[in-house]
């Protein structure tokens, strides 16, 4: 067994039990591998593991290791800041965008998603914990911001996105996944069809399910402690 191998299974086995814990089916949580600064060799160990959801921060890093694994079939996300010369490249590339906080984005990554390809997965981020270093809509102007990708024709809204604050403190973090949760209700008035409430990481994954996190985030309990891309 690899050391991705077990940090997998490791992974896997807390989903498992905070989905247990939360009386959530683990059926209804999927895990996006975060494989920024990561190699190629280790993308593919945790492919062969089952993993083929990855996520990505930076664009030509993740262009490089799309063309090296063009042989495996792995769904990509885009999951960084998102600068407004970069979105024909995202709108390419991947097959969902996380970070959407501004119409223009959206706007753009309608309009350079190619015709051949199904419609660009969109989620909102929203910025919980109101951070100024982080990005994202601030609570309550997602419902327009929604509203007005959901008329996008080569997009498709499916949810929203936020990063907690990064703390010990979990009662402040339940705080923040709950204010997002609370959020995605609301906004599947409007929208029925938004199915996807990306939140919780390595270090907060089980808080993050106990308040109906979809999909987590995570990089470092699978491919440990990165500053550049691995060789």
């Amino acid at each position: 067994m690899t050391q991705i191998d077990k940090n997998f299974q490791d992974v896997i086995a807390r989903i498992r039990l905070a989905a247990s814990n939360a009386n959530r089916n683990i059926d209804t949580i999927q895990l996006l591998a975060v494989s920024k600064h990561c190699s190629s060799i280790k993308i593919m160990e945790a492919w062969q593991c089952g993993q083929h959801c990855f996520g990505e921060n930076f664009v030509q890093e993740a262009l490089s290791k799309q063309t090296e694994l063009t042989h495996l079939a792995i769904d990509w996300h885009f999951i960084g800041p998102i600068q407004s010369n970069k979105t024909r490249l995202i709108a390419e590339s991947f097959a969902w965008v996380h970070s959407v906080d501004r119409l223009k984005i959206a706007q753009r990554l309608d309009a350079a998603r190619p015709a051949h390809l199904p419609p660009l997965n969109i989620l909102i981020q929203v910025n919980v914990s109101g951070e100024a270093s982080k990005g994202g809509v601030e609570p309550g102007a997602e419902t327009e911001l929604a509203g007005a990708i959901a008329n996008l024709p080569r997009i498709r809204l499916r949810g929203l996105m936020t990063i907690a604050e990064p703390t010990n403190d979990h009662a402040r973090l339940r705080q923040q996944f709950a204010l997002l949760r609370q959020l995605h209700t609301a906004l599947q008035t409007d929208h029925p069809e938004i199915d996807t409430l990306s939140m919780g990481m390595s270090a907060d994954l089980e808080l993050a399910i106990a308040e109906g996190a979809t999909l987590i985030r995570v990089g470092t309990d699978l491919f440990g402690a990165r500053k550049s891309v691995d060789k």
